[in-house]
């Protein structure tokens, strides 16, 4: 096997990245983000409303996880009855919209769920959500890799996830607000009632930008570059599940997942039990987390914008400050306190050398990041106070790029089996509701604080993971150290 699919190029009319198709397709992304840091609102307050334990309470993100792993075994049923790739029959951008008006159906149900007050309808509806959302990651992920030259692709998902964390960002406070009111509001607790007007507004947006995606400039067939490995006589593989990198890779996207929402997920938990904060206090924490995925991937993103080698090293330091003014931004908007925040800049001096340490090489990156997550992790489970959340929150930073890296490693040398190793690594998104459930039952044993040990383990597999997958890929001749050093 060579390394053709490194130095593959994009025809002439695709050398530059189509922006003005990009910009629908980054919504898409930004919903993702809102929903899925609203969830981490939303679990505190169905907690108390349905009077749950914590694993229990940890059903609202593993409906909505689990979604995306049931939403791809359709996928795939579907193309096997009409014998047939889905996407391809139907065309990428009427995929996108029929995933959007999915979960617009999903988010209806939570009307009547508020109604009765039926914890179960509610976690249909944030199932179906996550079914909508299953088809739109199918086909969001590749089409922005094929917006552009090949050699910045990952830089464009890197920037599609930053566009995802504005969403994460902003998610848990939009939601909070709605629920709770202003932050000079006394009000502590919130109804089911209080639940359904801000989803249904949300079905809304899902169903309006389906309909602008009918009209926008998305190319219904984009040009996706196969690679023919029919050359290779010494192995003939006939599934992308031949390939040891992705099937590490899949357990790695699993634990991913994970780890980030489960960090998330019991950190209101944490917050409340132990450092005695009420549960509408959280919510510029939960946002601080999320934000911080976007410091990173704003900063793996300067690549997509410049080949500039000087311009990118300037970027590098600007672009993580300038996401973090996004968020004390949205912060001084809702009329949050910014006084605890202002020393996380220092944090992210960590996360800046951390990503020029690396290099541009996704295995370095994945095993510099994972080594910091658990570092993070582990000071935020031996100390208290606010010290204790500026760890866990900074676990955010670490994980930002780790999903391009995941990616990009896992499915490097797939050839033509790219697209089906592609969706089996959608399938296991499902790690952030399995994780979250398994740390909640963990915590139910050990405490709230010692069950982030569950996160330690996380990395420590990623962190394997980026070792192992090195040897794999440069024994089939992929080296990203020199695609880096060939200046793409």
């Amino acid at each position: 096997m060579t390394d053709s699919s490194l130095t593959q190029t994009l025809p002439p009319a695709k050398q530059s990245t189509q922006w003005g198709q990009f910009i629908p397709l980054v919504i898409v992304f930004f919903f993702w983000g809102f929903v899925a840091a609203s969830n981490d609102i939303l679990i505190p307050v169905f907690k108390k409303a349905f009077s749950l334990t914590q694993s229990e309470s940890q059903l609202v993100a593993f409906a909505f996880y689990i979604a995306y792993t049931v939403g791809s075994l359709i996928y795939w049923g579907i193309s096997v009855l009409i014998k047939e790739d889905l996407v391809n029959k139907i065309g990428y951008k009427n995929g996108l919209s029929v995933g959007l008006i999915v979960s617009a159906l999903g988010t209806l149900l939570f009307y009547p769920a508020a109604n009765t007050g039926s914890f179960a309808l509610m976690l249909a509806g944030l199932f179906i959500v996550g079914l909508g959302f299953s088809l739109q990651q199918t086909v969001a992920n590749p089409l922005a890799i094929a917006m552009g030259p090949i050699n910045t692709g990952s830089q464009r998902l890197t920037l599609a996830g930053g566009i995802n964390n504005l969403g994460t960002t902003i998610g848990p406070l939009i939601v909070s607000f709605a629920i709770f009111g202003s932050s000079a509001d006394s009000n502590t607790n919130a109804s089911i009632e209080s639940v359904k007007i801000p989803y249904l507004v949300l079905g809304v947006a899902f169903f309006l930008v389906a309909v602008l995606l009918k009209f926008s400039s998305i190319p219904d067939r984009p040009e996706l570059i196969e690679e023919d490995d029919s050359h290779d006589k010494v192995t003939v593989k006939t599934s992308a599940l031949q390939y040891s990198q992705l099937v590490l890779g899949m357990v790695a996207i699993f634990l991913y997942v994970g780890v980030e929402v489960s960090t998330a997920s019991n950190l209101p938990a944490y917050m409340e039990s132990k450092l005695g904060f009420l549960t509408k206090e959280v919510a510029p924490y939960i946002s601080l987390y999320w934000a911080s995925l976007m410091i990173g991937r704003w900063t793996g993103a300067v690549e997509a914008f410049t080949e500039n080698m000087s311009l990118q090293k300037i970027l590098r330091f600007i672009a993580p400050y300038l996401a973090f003014g996004v968020f004390l931004a949205v912060n001084a908007i809702a009329k949050h306190d910014l006084t605890p925040f202002y020393v996380y800049a220092a944090v992210i001096v960590v996360l800046i050398v951390a990503d020029m340490a690396s290099k541009g090489n996704p295995a370095r990156m994945l095993l510099i990041f994972s080594s910091l997550g658990i570092l993070a992790t582990a000071i935020g489970m031996v100390t208290t106070g606010m010290v204790s959340v500026y760890a866990f929150t900074s676990v955010g930073l670490f994980c930002s790029t780790l999903w391009p890296c995941i990616f990009t490693l896992a499915v490097s040398g797939l050839g033509k089996h790219t697209s089906q190793g592609s969706s089996f690594l959608i399938m296991m998104i499902m790690g952030g509701g399995f994780v979250s459930v398994f740390q909640g039952k963990v915590a139910e044993m050990i405490g709230i604080q010692n069950s982030y040990i569950v996160g330690i383990a996380c990395f420590a597999y990623l962190a394997f993971y980026a070792w192992k997958v090195s040897g794999i890929l440069r024994a089939h001749g992929i080296d990203f150290d020199k695609k880096a050093a060939g200046g793409h």
